[in-house]
This record gives structure tokens, C-alpha cells and sequence, in this order.
């Protein structure tokens, strides 16, 4: 298998395996959201030296994913994602439906058509960007996790559906890095059409409430596990965090419905503790 499309390939990891990809000497299909971003990933690809095929593909755009139909896809990466960090009973209507849209329906979507082709050949492999979220929550990022859990709960399910096929599925769950997207994603409250006046919390005065690490093993690990060289089926990075991600999911299985009632949860005052992370200049 040569031919790999990565969804949001104009920054972060998809953008950075990309590269790594190319090097490697797959084919890759670098698809970006917008027209305007196609020109600065040529200008980014030019200045490393490495050749991309470079696509518009807006996951949520019905036409961008017939497109896509045309490519002879052999490895799928649905990397493509957003954060609408805000409390869950915060977080507007509109707002919510486009972080699954983005995140859930639209990448689904796509993979439901190339997956029949990769049936036809009986070979494939798909990629999906989880987080750490889709396994565990934090404060403030709950329908992000929850579309995260959604992925989570598709790839297991896709996983046994087609193995019969001969179709391989994969998931890469980064933590929480500094990449910029998780200060962004606090962000975007501040367009919410909502009156303000309602808001059970005052976004000026919260932060992401976990520090956040070098992207490098999520860049290493997408990548190898895109050219197939890991063969786990869940890989979180970094992996400093995988027995803290175990004992928070059975945790759940002990907690009391009233435990710490009436008072702010430690996780929550680390929001208003922690100050933004900013990435180097």
C-alpha cells in the first residue's frame, strides 16, 4: 500500500506526517480545508524539498468527498478535527452540531466510500486521530471528548466489522500538546452567538487545565502507524500518560455520585489557575 490521503494536512500532525510520509516515499494526498491553504502548503513543501499531491478536501463538503473517490485511496489518516472548548451546558446548539459534523459525520462519511473500494482490492488501512479524550475528559473540552468518544467507539466497531476484509484500523490518541490547539480552542467563545449574561462560566478567566508536551512522538508514532510499521491498535502519546489514562477510566467505575458536591472540582479550578501555553517564536 503507497497511495496515503491524510485529512487537515495544513498544520499539526497531519501536516507533519505528511512530510514524514512523503519521505518515507509513499504517495501522499496532503488535502487541506480551504483553497487558500492549498497555496501555503505548496510554498511549505517547496522549502522542505519533498513532493505532495495537494488536495481541498472540507470533510463536511459532500462534493470533497466524491472527490476524494477518485484518488485510489490505499491508507486512510482522518486527522482533519476541531476543539469548541466551553462547558457543556455552555456551548450553543449550532457550535456543538459542527464539532460533530467535523470531527464524527463528515470524516465518517468519507471513510464509508473509500473503505468499500479498499474492500474491492481486500487490502486497506485506516487511521484515526483520536485524543487522550476520547478516552478520558477534562473540564471545559466535554463535547470535544465526546466526539472523541465517538471516534473511539467507531474504530473499535469498523475494526471488527472489517476484519474479514482484510481491512486494517488504527487509532493514535495524542495528549494534550503544545501545538496551539487547545489555547485556540478556548478561543472560540468569544464568537458564540449566545447572550453572555447566561454563561454559568466567564471564559476570560479559564485556561486549558493540563500542561502540555512536545508533538514529536505523536508526529513519530502517526507516522509509523500510517506506513504500518506499529501494529497496536490504540497508541497514545505520550505514552507517559498511559497509566494515568487507565486509572482515570476506572476511577469512574468507584465514584460516588455525591463525592465532592457542592464544591469545585480540582480540575476545574486548574482552569482558572493555569495560564494559556504559548508556543515558541
Amino acid at each position: 500500500m503507497k497511495t496515503v490521503l491524510i485529512t487537515g494536512a495544513g498544520t499539526g500532525f497531519g501536516n507533519e506526517a505528511a512530510f514524514r510520509l512523503a519521505a518515507k516515499g509513499f504517495d501522499v494526498i496532503a488535502t487541506v480545508e480551504i483553497y487558500p491553504q492549498v497555496e501555503a502548503l505548496e510554498v511549505q513543501a517547496r522549502q522542505r524539498g519533498v513532493e505532495l499531491r495537494i488536495e481541498k478536501l472540507d470533510v463536511t463538503d459532500e462534493g470533497d468527498r466524491r472527490k476524494a473517490l477518485g484518488w485510489d485511496v490505499e491508507i486512510l489518516v482522518n486527522n482533519a478535527g476541531m476543539l469548541e472548548g466551553g462547558s457543556v451546558v455552555d456551548i450553543p446548539g449550532d457550535n456543538m452540531r459542527h464539532e460533530f459534523e467535523v470531527n464524527v459525520i463528515g470524516p465518517l462519511l468519507l471513510t464509508q466510500g473509500i473503505v468499500k473500494q479498499m474492500v474491492k482490492r481486500g487490502a486497506g488501512r485506516v487511521v484515526w486521530v483520536s485524543s487522550r479524550e476520547g478516552i478520558n475528559v477534562n473540564p471545559f473540552t466535554g463535547i470535544y471528548s465526546g466526539s472523541k468518544h465517538a471516534i473511539e467507539a467507531i474504530a473499535q466497531t469498523m475494526a471488527v466489522e472489517l476484519q474479514e476484509f482484510g481491512i486494517e484500523v488504527a487509532t493514535v490518541n495524542p495528549g494534550p500538546l503544545l501545538t496551539g490547539f487547545h489555547d485556540r480552542g478556548f478561543d472560540v467563545q468569544q464568537s458564540w452567538l449566545d447572550d453572555r449574561s447566561q454563561r454559568l462560566f466567564d471564559y476570560s478567566k479559564l485556561a486549558f487545565p493540563r500542561a502540555q508536551f512536545d508533538p514529536e512522538p505523536v508526529y513519530a508514532t502517526l507516522t509509523a502507524v500510517a506506513a504500518g510499521e506499529v501494529d497496536t491498535f490504540r497508541n497514545l502519546e505520550p505514552k507517559s500518560m498511559i497509566e494515568e489514562a487507565k486509572k482515570n477510566m476506572e476511577a469512574v467505575w468507584t465514584r460516588k455520585i455525591k463525592d465532592g458536591l457542592g464544591t469545585r472540582h480540582k480540575q476545574v479550578q486548574a482552569c482558572y489557575d493555569m495560564e494559556p501555553e504559548q508556543l515558541a517564536s
